[in-house]
């Protein structure tokens, strides 16, 4: 039924129980697995007012790379605890997305047919505040999602 599966993570507790879920619903389906951490656009004209605020220092530069660097710990304490189930995974690293925008971007450039995602299940004026990224994935996806609270 599903062969194609996506586990969305950015390395949280939360996160980690929906990549365990993902990994043993794909172990028992045999599915391809991609895991999929995306890092956040940052306003330029904030990055360069920081520049010059500091002398020089390319602040944009500095953000890039240490979002690089988390999303590469994130992608690979996810490729450890896939190998510990037995599933191989291609990682996958979408920059300067919001996380809803890459996780469908990255379902339709691979032709997933599930996906799999934690939410905190927020309600009410934390919801409206903070946005709801797992509630723009089914809204505006076009394959199933598995949500894990």
């Amino acid at each position: 039924m599903y062969t194609r599966i996506l586990i969305a993570t950015d390395g949280s507790d939360l996160a980690k129980r929906g990549l365990d879920h993902g990994l043993a619903l794909a172990k028992t389906l045999k599915a391809k697995v991609f895991v999929l951490t995306v890092t956040e656009p940052w306003s330029r004209v904030g990055l360069e007012d920081l520049s010059a605020q500091t002398g020089g220092i390319d602040a944009a530069a500095d953000y890039a790379a240490t979002l690089e660097k988390q999303a590469r710990e994130v992608l690979a304490a996810a490729g450890k605890q896939a190998s510990e189930f037995g599933v191989d995974v291609e990682p996958l690293l979408l920059r300067d997305r919001h996380a809803g925008e890459g996780i469908l971007e990255a379902a339709e450039e691979h032709d997933i047919n599930l996906i799999v995602m934690a939410s905190h299940g927020r309600r009410g004026m934390a919801r409206l505040l903070l946005g709801s990224e797992t509630l723009e994935v089914i809204t505006r996806g076009k394959v199933p999602v598995l949500v894990i609270k």
